[in-house]
């Protein structure tokens, strides 16, 4: 028999959850996997959609104030009795069999506190959000508009987004938050999300910390998950400026690292 999972969603107006969902229901029908989805102050017609979903199988929280990714994972993680918790952007797509992979891995390997997948595009190019190290220079590399730039250092970029992993199931240092499938006692034992972070940043800290603890990170290439990426740190002057009072906090942390 499987263990139980809890799929946790966090959203804020994020057009793709209803999709999400709708494909969740589909592929995990039969399998003991409960979805919380807990919505950050979004729209009232958005919320008003939400709450069609609310069943047996799909729990829905609707928050008057956006209190950031980490504190709406949290609250849902507090609400658990599942072996598992997966941590799903509403912007992710989750097949049965890629579900199952991840899945007989935490199964297998009980010193593995959390599994990553293969992250692709809706055209099934590989997204490359795995890192194995975290430094400014390399972070803000990316949001240079200059071309001849970023190919002037387009092999120290490659080796910063771990574009030289092969597609065999290795341990790793980094995984991304867009879709984190966690063991439960694992994620207890350092107290989930550190709520300081609002957004951004929040992803690697807990890596951080899992490793701490002894745990391991495990990229299963073999399972993928599509992900409709939307940077949206590099499009608003907004957004970027959250981005940069993560990555002070995160560097204050955990130490700077320049280069």
């Amino acid at each position: 028999m499987l263990d139980s999972v809890t799929i946790s969603i966090v959203t804020h107006n994020s057009k793709h959850i209803f999709q999400v969902l709708d494909q969740i229901k589909t592929e995990l029908a039969t399998l003991p996997v409960r979805i919380m989805v807990f919505d950050n102050a979004s729209a009232r017609a958005y919320q008003n959609q939400l709450k069609a979903y609310q069943s047996d199988q799909i729990q829905i929280t609707l928050a008057t104030a956006n209190k950031g990714f980490g504190f709406g994972h949290n609250y849902n993680f507090a609400r658990i009795k599942t072996t598992y918790f997966i941590c799903c952007n509403p912007d992710i797509l989750l097949k049965k069999t890629d579900f199952t992979l991840m899945l007989h891995q935490l199964q297998a390997r009980p010193e593995i506190s959390m599994v990553t997948p293969k992250i692709v595009d809706p055209k099934g190019k590989t997204q490359y959000l795995i890192r194995r190290r975290l430094d400014v220079f390399d972070y803000l590399l990316r949001f240079v508009p200059f071309g001849f730039v970023k190919r002037l250092f387009a092999r120290r970029l490659a080796h910063y987004e771990c574009r030289d992993l092969s597609d065999q199931t290795q341990l790793i240092k980094y995984g991304s938050g867009a879709f984190m499938f966690l063991r439960t006692q694992a994620m207890r034992e350092i107290g989930g999300f550190d709520e300081r972070f609002f957004m951004y940043f929040e992803d690697n800290d807990l890596c951080d910390r899992l490793r701490q603890a002894g745990g391991k990170i495990c990229y299963v290439p073999a399972a993928q998950v599509v992900h409709y990426y939307a940077r949206d740190s590099h499009k608003h002057f907004s957004v970027f400026i959250i981005f940069l009072k993560s990555m002070t906090k995160y560097f204050n942390k955990w130490g700077w690292q320049f280069f």
